[in-house]
């Protein structure tokens, strides 16, 4: 969507495709506004009936280019899209595989070897996630094209008094906010936040820990808090349509992935001048200045809690989206290159 929002889109336009137990409906008139059309077709879970219905779509609109982002999944609409003789197929992979997730991995792991059998084009959000799906060789080779997950850099900037009104607003203002952001599902390693937060806790009464984002694993979460004794000092935001905001607030971002492609929110978290604690587990193209330190997760979780209350030593609060611009995140540099690509592609 952020590149959708900034390509030249008399150039350039989308179709939509998304399965019918898609949750994300809050794009849709926004994408109906910019002139795109969104398509539903049966969850991939029925693989009979979704392979006929991207069959059946891609031979009726005779797309030039059709671009899946389901990373390993992606094989089965290329698959359609190379029986429909889609001329320009594209392969993006956003992810990687970690512990936790042993029935997923089965499926990544199985699915990989076949990623490369109908795109005809290759790419990925980071080289360490290109490397995981596609291989070195294709890496090496130059066959994949890396995307950045860029953002409206200005957007994500500090700005003091954004802070502080929000502070205001969330009632935290003599708070030390610990801060998270991402989808309840086992990836993004809640439990183990969840502990090193009673860590910070220990160390500092006056700390809160701000959690943006829902999930299947919301409510498993949430009765960890009680069991702790953490309720009064754990706020549920849900998803939120202005994050940059909550970044404002918070004094300290945390993140322990079990793995990312890239672990974007990161990138944000920094944009906004915060100290940022991430695992190992995240690519260095995650990092974009000084602000951003890496753990391993084999480290407990009071030497994580310890790290984080660490990394604010000296820490001054500024504006790096200077970094997120230099590093290749800027949202409006990269959709124009990405408006010459796809014209590359279609000989425009």
């Amino acid at each position: 969507m952020n590149y959708y929002r900034n390509i030249d889109r008399t150039k350039i336009q989308y179709d939509f495709i998304i399965d019918e137990d898609s949750s994300n409906y809050s794009l849709h008139t926004e994408i109906e506004v910019l002139g795109g059309k969104i398509i539903t077709v049966p969850a991939y879970q029925k693989p009979v009936a979704y392979h006929n219905a991207l069959l059946q779509l891609f031979r009726e609109k005779h797309y030039p280019i059709v671009y899946s982002h389901l990373n390993t999944l992606t094989v089965f609409p290329l698959f359609a899209a190379w029986r429909a003789g889609i001329p320009v197929r594209v392969a993006h992979n956003h992810s990687t595989a970690g512990k936790g997730e042993f029935k997923r991995n089965i499926m990544k792991y199985s699915l990989r070897p076949f990623s490369k059998l109908f795109p005809t084009h290759l790419c990925a959000c980071s080289e360490y996630a290109g490397r995981w799906l596609f291989g070195d060789r294709a890496v090496n080779a130059g066959k994949v094209t890396v995307w950045q997950n860029a953002i409206d850099t200005e957007r994500f900037a500090y700005s003091a008094a954004l802070r502080n009104e929000t502070r205001k607003w969330l009632k935290l203002e003599d708070k030390f906010i610990v801060g998270n952001a991402g989808r309840f599902a086992t990836q993004k390693n809640h439990s183990f936040l969840i502990d090193i937060f009673a860590e910070i806790h220990r160390r500092r009464d006056d700390a809160v820990l701000l959690l943006i984002g829902d999930g299947p694993l919301m409510d498993t979460i949430t009765q960890k808090v009680m069991r702790l004794g953490l309720n009064d000092c754990v706020i549920f935001a849900g998803s939120v349509n202005d994050i940059e905001r909550y970044y404002q607030a918070m004094d300290v971002f945390v993140f322990p992935s079990l793995y990312e492609g890239l672990g974007m929110v990161a990138v944000e978290a920094q944009v906004s001048g915060l100290p940022v604690l991430v695992s190992t587990e995240l690519p260095p193209e995650a990092k974009i200045c000084s602000n951003i330190r890496f753990l391993s997760l084999k480290n407990s979780a009071g030497e994580w809690a310890d790290e984080a209350l660490r990394i604010l030593n000296g820490h001054i609060r500024r504006d790096m989206s200077s970094y997120a611009r230099e590093a290749g995140f800027d949202i409006k540099t990269q959709a124009g290159k990405l408006t010459e690509w796809y014209c590359g592609l279609l000989g425009l």
